[in-house]
């Protein structure tokens, strides 16, 4: 039986994927910064750990706990809307702790038994504003596309290993709490050169017309990603994002 091992899972992406993952019969190592079983339906194959990727000792005690590993899915990450301007340089690297560092130093925690082994598959989950430039997102945006550089350069390292590494991308995704997380940290709005622009992009994000993406759509491409070693580097995941890497190609 294999056990993947999912940050972020107390909402979101993070607890469908491992709602998916459990469904299949995986043991599953949830993460969360405030460990809560009860978002998870009870199984003997869950195991719930407390785990903050901007913390090295935190890392240290969930890899140890969770024990040998077949995937990696790092998922963690928040966002801020702010012009890039008057975005605060504090805010600017609390993003990038999280979803840039804390990426990376999970990897580096999990890759020693992958490449011992001689398998293993680290699934980082970015974002499609990586392939369609929004506004009011600059630093969001720039912690995502680190991430993208650094999966497709790692890919190339750990191959001959026989460990893979691949990207989900996904898109919109108004039925998480990822935009009301990203709506806590706005700033700037109200700036008299930018409001305009946040009141034209606040409108477009009410706008219940255009495709978007699931939770489940992302559980569903980070599944691909985890266990068909055919599945191209890149994986949108849910409707605007597959539109908006059609537009990129």
């Amino acid at each position: 039986m294999k056990t993947v091992l999912i940050t972020g899972c107390s909402s979101g992406f993070g607890l469908e994927i491992a709602r998916y993952f459990l469904a299949r019969d995986w043991q599953v190592v949830a993460t969360m910064r405030t460990p809560r079983a009860d978002v998870l339906p009870p199984s003997e194959r869950l195991r719930v750990l407390a785990l903050d990727v901007t913390d090295p000792e935190s890392i240290r005690k969930a890899v140890e706990a969770a024990g040998p590993l077949d995937v990696l899915v790092n998922n963690a990450g928040f966002g801020a809307a702010s012009p890039a301007e008057v975005t605060p340089i504090p805010t600017i690297r609390a993003i990038f702790e999280t979803n840039t560092f804390g990426t990376i130093s999970m990897t580096q925690a999990v890759l020693p038994q992958f490449r011992e082994r001689g398998d293993g598959v680290v699934v980082n989950v970015t974002s499609s504003v990586t392939l369609k430039a929004l506004p009011l997102i600059a630093a969001y945006s720039a912690s995502k596309a680190a991430v993208n550089a650094f999966t497709m350069s790692l890919a190339l390292e750990v191959e001959q290993f026989g460990v893979r590494a691949r990207l989900v991308l996904p898109g919109r995704a108004p039925d998480t709490r990822f935009g009301d997380n990203a709506r806590a940290h706005m700033q700037g709005f109200d700036h008299e050169a930018y409001a305009d622009l946040a009141k034209r992009v606040l409108e477009g994000l009410q706008d219940t017309s255009s495709p978007v993406t699931h939770a489940q759509d992302v559980a569903e491409a980070v599944w691909q990603a985890a266990t068909d070693p055919s599945s191209p580097m890149r994986i949108p995941a849910g409707a605007d994002a597959r539109a908006w890497a059609a537009e990129a190609r």
